[in-house]
């Protein structure tokens, strides 16, 4: 990526801004830190002047002035003018010891500097007090303080620089690495714009925000890509499932021409194209359905069904359809009360049902049984349709969900291959799960919905 498209991100910005707040935070925290110290440095110096003033007056037991003077003199020998003071004035302002004259400090505590006998380039803290008649002033110099509190005001600065670099450096590294990956993305939909189904947005697969939304991205594009894939499959199913309907209409209106030419009568010939014809009607038709369902459009339609209710309305209406075909078929009653609840459109409901009997009473020989039956386990409703027949072999499950397929043994029975596609889409607008089963002897199809609110078990 570009220097100048890295500073343009929205991520290398965030990051910056989150430097800036983080380093705006550390100086703050470190000025509060640094004032804090310098009170107490201030708190420690006048502790420390008031009790060398202290131990300095105890010598003074009131009439032995000559014993204050000597401990005054004593200390300004042991110490430098440039660390600490002391000054001894008499009660007529006459310098007694000491290595400043401090008659003019007011008593207490105060900052002194330019005086006589201070030192020109120094300031120092002083604590004045009386002692008997006289007066003592005992001083500290600042200049340990100030250069502890120069000390650590510069390594505050280096701390901040080196804070400051860090923050800004690991936030274009964490923008660069977030850049990065919104590339990966926006370069798997050029390839996808460009007719590149398969592309895919890489994961990290550490579970964070971008890999989710990574993840619903790439999972869109699987239906995407399934959506046009099933395209392909329709047209190239229709190309070649049509077509022989198709030739033998046309087979079937030029010997009706011939005949109608020749004074023949071509009424059959005329019944038998309309048969054609309709059966390529109800294809396109059916086909149609499919598309207008998987669209979503019947949505608003949608309220509470009974599931139970209409697999039974189902088992009475198919009852005789399946005597007549020498085949028996029955609903088992497992739920009392409002328990197959579910929230759906019940004419698409019904004619899912109605095409999973149909499929079962057109594929399988007399003799069949075919079982229907709702059940509730927890928050989960499940419809089935079981039969003992032939079944389908495991490796067609999937395939017989496809528009216009059949298998090879189903050939020769009447259908257009379409009748489980459609269960499909009204199962996956339901949001439902469809399972194959292989019962041997039989299949069972299973459709699982997720129970309504409104229904109990």
């Amino acid at each position: 990526m570009r220097r100048l498209e890295l500073w343009r991100s929205t991520a290398f910005r965030m990051a910056v801004s989150f430097a800036v707040l983080f380093v705006l935070t550390f100086v703050i925290s470190g000025f509060v830190m640094y004032q804090v110290m310098r009170a107490d440095l201030s708190h420690s110096l006048d502790e420390t002047a008031k009790e060398t003033f202290s131990v300095v007056a105890a010598t003074y037991d009131g009439s032995d002035l000559e014993d204050l003077i000597a401990t005054v003199k004593s200390h300004t020998k042991l110490t430098s003018p440039h660390e600490r003071l002391f000054s001894l004035s008499g009660p007529d302002g006459s310098h007694l010891a000491g290595n400043f004259t401090g008659m003019d400090v007011p008593e207490g505590y105060s900052v002194i500097g330019d005086i006589p006998g201070v030192p020109a380039d120094g300031t120092y803290r002083a604590y004045s007090g009386a002692v008997g008649a006289n007066r003592l002033t005992v001083a500290l110099s600042y200049s340990q303080t100030e250069r502890l509190e120069e000390i650590v005001l510069t390594g505050f600065i280096w701390a901040t620089l080196i804070v400051a670099a860090l923050a800004v450096a690991g936030g274009a590294a964490i923008a660069s690495r977030i850049q990065r990956r919104l590339d990966a993305i926006a370069a798997t939909m050029g390839d996808v714009s460009q007719g590149r189904l398969g592309a895919r947005i890489p994961l990290l697969g550490n579970g964070d925000d971008i890999d989710g939304v990574s993840t619903q991205v790439n999972e869109a594009l699987d239906r995407l890509s399934a959506l046009v894939e099933g395209m392909r499959q329709v047209s190239s199913d229709i190309a070649h499932d049509l077509k022989t309907p198709l030739n033998r209409l046309q087979i079937i209106l030029e010997a009706a021409e011939y005949g109608s030419s020749n004074g023949q009568d071509i009424t059959g010939q005329l019944v038998e194209a309309r048969a054609e014809s309709r059966q390529i009607n109800d294809t396109f038709e059916a086909l149609l359905r499919i598309a207008q369902i998987e669209a979503g459009a019947r949505k608003a339609r949608f309220a509470e069904v009974d599931l139970d209710a209409i697999v039974n309305s189902i088992a009475e209406i198919y009852t005789d359809v399946a005597e007549d075909s020498g085949m028996s078929l029955l609903a088992r009653r497992t739920l009392q009360g409002p328990g197959g609840l579910v929230h759906g459109d019940a004419e698409l409901l019904t004619q899912m049902f109605a095409n999973l009997v149909e499929n079962a009473l057109r594929h399988c020989p007399a003799g069949t049984k075919i079982e229907l039956s709702v059940r509730r386990d927890g928050d989960r409703v499940t419809a089935s349709v079981a039969d003992d027949g032939p079944g389908i072999p495991p490796a067609e499950h999937e395939n017989v969900f496809r528009r216009l397929y059949r298998i090879e043994k189903s050939r020769s029975t009447p259908g257009s291959g379409l009748g489980l596609s459609l269960v499909r889409a009204i199962a996956d607008l339901h949001g439902a799960t469809i399972r194959l089963d292989d019962r041997r002897p039989g299949l069972g199809v299973e459709v699982i919905f997720s129970a309504s609110r409104g229904g109990q078990s």
